[in-house]
């Protein structure tokens, strides 16, 4: 299939709720076994010390999480020191430390571009501290991408340019906050081609969003939603991805208490089965 060498698909920790647990909600072991027997081809990183990397069932390691650091290095790094463990991965396909901005409790109370981010002030320093990351990420050998997230400093369409802007960090575009941040992802994945270096694929309900609510109280009413049961417009968004090589991680955010691990399980076997509908 043409597609083959161009996107590989990961699932991801974050879709059964691992991130927003005081505890795992599920061993890692099952969950690698849930994803790989779905079809996946990757797994992202989850929570450093949750994924067994020696115990992936064939999967590769997509990326992971790393808060963009305030002081030292040392969070990044362990991030970086595991990827430097995880299976050999095709050219192209390396895990992608995919840094996050730091969450603002303003816009976590109120979600979707509802809140006022940072002050203009503030953004030179912290352009610099983006910056600093990637440069670190690169001199480990990986090519970093700024992950963009509702309640957080890096939230609208109009943070991501001036991001873009005041760094040479990569993108990793997220398509569920983006939509609910008031943002166009199939727009932007053709506004901002040249910087994406990868992409999470999610769904989301302006329905909900627009019934209010804080971050975690909107992800337990299922504001991300499987695949095609939202309002993003998925194949639009497969089309604007004609020109982009790389990772594709699927991600359903949501809280342990919100379902049943089999039916999010079911519905990460559903989100891959939507994307080859639709000619993955």
């Amino acid at each position: 299939m043409r597609l083959e060498t161009q996107w590989l698909v990961a699932g991801a920790p974050v879709s059964f709720g691992v991130f927003e647990a005081g505890a795992a909600p599920l061993p890692a072991g099952e969950m690698v076994a849930i994803l790989a027997g779905a079809g996946y081809a990757g797994i992202d990183l989850g929570p450093p010390g949750y994924l067994d990397l020696d115990r992936l069932d064939g999967l590769l390691l997509a990326g992971g999480w790393a808060d963009v650091p305030a002081g030292d290095f040392a969070d990044l790094d362990a991030v970086l020191d595991l990827f430097d463990r995880a299976p050999a991965a095709p050219a192209g396909f390396e895990p992608r430390p995919t840094l996050g901005p730091p969450g603002l409790p303003a816009r976590f109370a109120a979600p979707g571009g509802n809140a006022p981010g940072l002050g203009r002030a503030d953004w030179p320093a912290f352009a610099a501290q983006v910056q600093a990351a990637a440069d670190r990420c690169r001199e480990r050998g990986y090519e970093p991408a700024l992950h963009h997230h509702l309640g957080h400093a890096v939230e609208t369409t109009e943070e991501i340019d001036r991001l873009l802007e005041l760094t040479d960090v990569g993108l990793c575009l997220d398509t569920g906050h983006l939509l609910l941040a008031g943002g166009d992802p199939v727009e932007a994945l053709r506004d901002w081609a040249g910087r994406i270096t990868q992409v999470h694929v999610k769904d989301g309900s302006h329905r909900l969003l627009a019934e209010g609510g804080t971050l975690r109280e909107l992800m337990g009413r299922g504001v991300f939603p499987p695949l095609g049961a939202g309002d993003l417009d998925l194949p639009g968004v497969l089309g604007a991805l004609d020109g982009y090589r790389g990772w594709i991680v699927v991600e359903q955010d949501t809280l342990p208490a919100h379902r049943p691990t089999a039916d999010i399980a079911a519905d990460q076997a559903a989100n891959l089965r939507k994307l080859k509908e639709l000619g993955l």
